[in-house]
């Protein structure tokens, strides 16, 4: 096992960390090193994976398939494997992650960790409702957990890794028809029309891209993408492009942002198209894109996700005049339906909307996004850790109800906090009153 002295980022490259890291490459170097809390491809934007100053795990090498039964559509693998390979793996067998965030690279510790969601959420719910068992490494000694366990498994879910190092979790999948999937797209001229197109999908997988610089009576424009799995020929892939350096300020400055956003709206045709397209184009849009955050330049970027209940949909109109006002939003705006599935005491779905914009660093962004947080709190909503890297603790505590009784049990099994990362800390989240 090595050890290497690092500074590594979130994917948003607001804050960064340094220090000693270890790469297991087996379960016994594993269980062998001290409590540390556990990163993978460091995919959440702000500081949930960052633990500076200290020592962290690195775990993308146990990344194994353990066991994989097609018949009960069960698999069990290793926590650093992405789930976009996984995924990649099971397709052409007829079944699926049941739950796939908006990226590939995303381990599958990292999927447990923050209780990811997807463009199914309104109709399977999150990422650990479909977690059969978690094996957990806590003082060097390995810990099965199941759902039965209650407490601990829902302060697992969604728990940032303060319960002990996820290092292999067995699955249930979702069957699907094969390898592609077969995607309808088609205009939303305004919010109101994009609320009420979510609400009617009876599709599998719902997405919306939102038109976030928009104004007036096209506020909340945007595209809907309702899709399903289907089995045919694959249609040939782009080849995967990188961003070799980091762009200038200009490249997503505002009215270069409203030239690409017009021209994306405008490329659907008003009767909307259907395409087949592989799996991954879909579910991974930016994958496709290596080191597509150099794009927001050295200083890089922030996402402000929210969900609001569904009686508190107004404030995202709000919301969206106030990011217009602003100028400061990037083409990445995302709008979806949610059910009401969670698997962990600080998993972030409920059954509403979830409204995700990036916002390069620069100008009043943070102020912005603070706004937009007291914005969600009044509303009955709650913010996104996996998102995050501004938020404040007391406002915070208000949106998650549970977690105090994360807390307990963290601190229980933790109780010097040797797995809490600079999130946690920032947020209290360990705090119990």
């Amino acid at each position: 096992m090595t050890w290497k002295t690092m500074t590594y980022t979130g994917w948003g490259r607001v804050h960064d960390a340094t220090g000693r890291v270890a790469r297991p490459e087996r379960m016994s170097h594993l269980q062998a090193l001290e409590p540390l809390p556990a990163i993978g491809n460091c995919r959440s934007y702000g500081d949930a994976c960052l633990n500076d100053g200290g020592d962290a795990v690195l775990m993308t090498r146990l990344d194994r398939i353990l066991d994989l039964d097609l018949d009960a559509g069960e698999v069990e693998v290793e926590a650093g494997l992405p789930v976009g390979d996984l995924a990649k793996l099971l397709a052409p067998k007829g079944w699926l992650p049941a739950v796939m965030p908006g990226t590939g690279f995303a381990t599958i510790g990292g999927c447990i960790a923050n209780d990811v969601h997807g463009k199914n959420h309104h109709g399977v719910g999150s990422f650990g409702q479909h977690v059969l068992s978690i094996k957990l490494i806590q003082d060097g000694k390995p810990k099965t957990v199941t759902p039965k366990q209650v407490s601990l498994f829902k302060a697992t879910v969604g728990g940032l890794g303060q319960t002990g190092i996820i290092a292999s979790a067995r699955l249930k999948l979702l069957p699907c028809e094969g390898d592609v999937i077969t995607v309808t797209e088609r205009r939303i001229d305004d919010l109101d029309s994009f609320f009420e197109a979510l609400d009617g999908s009876r599709s599998t997988y719902t997405v919306g891209w939102i038109d976030a610089t928009a104004k007036g009576a096209s506020l909340g424009r945007g595209i809907l993408e309702e899709a399903e799995t289907a089995y045919g020929l694959v249609p040939k892939k782009p080849k995967s492009r990188k961003v070799p350096f980091d762009a200038t300020g200009f490249a997503l400055s505002s009215p270069v942002v409203r030239a690409f956003n017009a021209a994306y709206f405008r490329r659907i045709p008003e009767s909307g198209q259907t395409r087949v397209k592989p799996i991954s184009d879909f579910f991974f849009p930016l994958d496709k894109v290596h080191d597509w955050n150099r794009l927001y330049g050295k200083r890089g970027f922030h996402q402000f996700q929210c969900v609001v209940p569904v009686a508190g949909k107004d404030v995202l109109r709000e919301m969206l005049e106030e990011i217009s006002r602003a100028g400061l939003a990037s083409p990445l705006a995302v709008l979806k339906r949610m059910g009401d599935g969670r698997g962990g005491y600080l998993s972030f779905p409920m059954e509403g909307y979830t409204l995700a914009v990036d916002f390069p660093n620069r100008g009043r962004a943070e102020a912005l996004i603070g706004e937009l947080e007291e914005m969600t709190a009044k509303a009955g909503g709650r913010i996104y850790f996996a998102k995050d890297a501004t938020a404040r603790a007391e406002t915070v505590r208000a949106m998650y109800p549970d977690l105090k009784k994360f807390a307990e049990v963290a601190n229980k099994i933790d109780p010097n906090h040797e797995f809490a990362t600079d999130l946690v800390r920032r947020l209290r989240l360990r705090e119990v009153s």
